[in-house]
């Protein structure tokens, strides 16, 4: 296995007598449920990047604010590290359990407590789906933005936790865009409240810092989200090219003609091909590209940005633009891109899933890195992007069964990581950091940035005991990073380092 994780996390942490812990949770919340026998541990040892396990200590899911507050006190008094868990369909491992901690699962947690159409608001508790914000709010004529790949099972705390954003991110923003409010738990049991029920709060912006911290500094215990009103009107867009490079060149120029579409993305032929298998969504299998471009709002407005969408896209290159002619077709044009990391999985044993974010300039030089990194190490990969924003979710295929291929997909995943960083992106852009990307954080912040990270974990969580080993690496790790992969400060991709 690479360097993913620091395994030294989990052995510097003291042992816990497992039968002790239990016996304490018992007498302190006789109505906890706790899991702890092998057989029931099992299916939490992983989020949705499958590949790294750990079997936790022991697994407890409250039903009532109450019983976090004192599992939290109780933890807190006895230096037992906790990670939460929502619907586990992260794909960083930003979910995974410590083998001498207690993943604290907060699934029970799903009533939708309001829906105010008037304020245009909704409270829900953390376990919620995704998807059962809009249709919640559907009769209202509204509906929750941010709409992650996964929204039919993943969980609004798990979208606070990564900040999670969709394919309609571009027009209508990530989860920091689209909150109000927070409610949460800090490590000691303590409630707080981030933000407010006005469009601003006095104070430091706490709501957007801790938007994304993966569980490092609280326990989410209710969100409150803004609704916006459906649009009367959203066409969809689909061209193809003979070229992936023109694809990308065509991003940049419909954003440049000043258009900004609900939702813009782009797959390559390889997610093309097995999107289609799966779907049938009527993509053309021999485009070396396609982007779907989704416009939304009044009739006249909707028109207008199709006609000019559809002839940036033809001086771009497209060998084709079609209009979805009915809502059916939208419908199904958006289904093949929702899917594609499952119709993906249909060709391949494994896949690894990346997700990075570049500026909407370098899409065309990345996507030739990708291309050379693909050859260089043998393994095929399925480009998805969130084109329109520079998030971009290469798939690495692979088969874990094949001896060395496992540590190949990660090779090919760091490198493609360390290349977004050269062109002067990020090395995540939704699904977090966790365990898969501890690495690249040093190759994208200083020692001087890593260790304010730690400050700001330390003024919530001075134990650490929330999701330790996660997120932010030690300087001793990046030390480690740096002699295998850096020379002299230099990063690696020296060439484009002028990016």
């Amino acid at each position: 296995m690479n360097i993913l994780y620091d395994e030294r996390v989990d052995g510097a942490l003291p042992a816990v007598d497992q039968a002790a812990l239990l016996q304490a949770l018992r007498d302190a919340l006789p109505d906890l449920e706790v899991l702890h026998r092998e057989e029931d541990l099992k299916p939490y040892e992983c989020d949705g990047l499958s590949a790294y396990r750990t079997v936790p200590l022991l697994v407890v899911l409250p039903e009532r604010l109450e019983q976090v507050q004192a599992l939290l006190r109780l933890c807190h008094q006895r230096g037992v590290p906790v990670v939460a868990r929502g619907a586990g369909t992260g794909l960083s491992g930003g979910a995974l359990p410590l083998a001498k901690g207690i993943l604290l699962v907060m699934a029970r947690f799903n009533r939708i407590l309001e829906v105010n159409p008037q304020g245009r608001f909704a409270r829900v508790q953390p376990g919620v789906r995704n998807l059962a914000i809009s249709q919640a709010a559907a009769p209202h004529g509204l509906y929750y933005a941010p709409d992650p790949s996964s929204q039919i099972a993943c969980s609004i705390g798990g979208n606070v936790a990564e900040n999670a954003g969709g394919v309609h991110c571009l027009k209508y923003g990530l989860t920091v865009h689209n909150l109000l409010k927070v409610e949460i738990l800090t490590v000691e049991g303590e409630r707080l409240t981030l933000g407010s029920d006005a469009l601003d709060s006095p104070g430091f912006d706490l709501l957007a810092l801790f938007t994304g911290s993966e569980g490092m500094l609280g326990i989410v215990t209710e969100v409150t989200v803004k609704l916006l009103p459906k649009p009367q009107v959203a066409r969809v867009l689909l061209a193809s090219f003979e070229r992936v490079e023109d694809a990308g060149r065509a991003v940049a120029e419909i954003i440049a003609a000043g258009i900004i579409p609900g939702g813009l993305e782009m797959m390559d032929n390889l997610a093309i091909r097995a999107a289609e298998d799966f779907i049938h969504a009527g993509y053309p299998v021999d485009a070396a590209a396609i982007l779907l471009c989704e416009l939304d709002g009044v009739e006249a407005d909707v028109h207008d940005d199709c006609d000019r969408v559809a002839a940036v896209l033809a001086r771009a290159g497209a060998c084709e633009v079609r209009l979805a002619s009915d809502e059916a077709e939208r419908v199904r044009f958006w289904a093949g891109r929702k899917n594609a990391f499952p119709a993906v999985g249909r060709i391949s044993p494994d896949y690894y899933c990346m997700d990075g974010t570049i500026p909407r300039r370098e899409l065309p030089r990345v996507l030739k890195g990708i291309s050379d990194l693909s050859r260089e190490y043998g393994l095929r990969v399925a480009n998805v992007f969130h084109a329109g924003d520079g998030n971009m979710h290469p798939l690495i295929l692979f088969d874990a069964n094949l001896p060395g291929e496992l540590q190949r997909a990660e090779a090919i995943g760091g490198k493609i990581l360390e290349l977004c960083v050269a062109v002067g992106g990020s090395i995540t852009g939704e699904h977090g950091v966790g365990r898969e990307k501890i690495n690249q954080m040093c190759a994208q912040f200083s020692d001087d940035e890593i260790t304010l990270f730690h400050a700001v974990k330390a003024a919530f969580d001075p134990k650490g005991l929330l999701n330790p080993g996660k997120n932010i690496p030690t300087l001793h790790r990046c030390a480690e990073f740096g002699a295998m992969h850096v020379h002299h400060g230099q990063l690696p991709f020296p060439e484009l380092e002028r990016f």
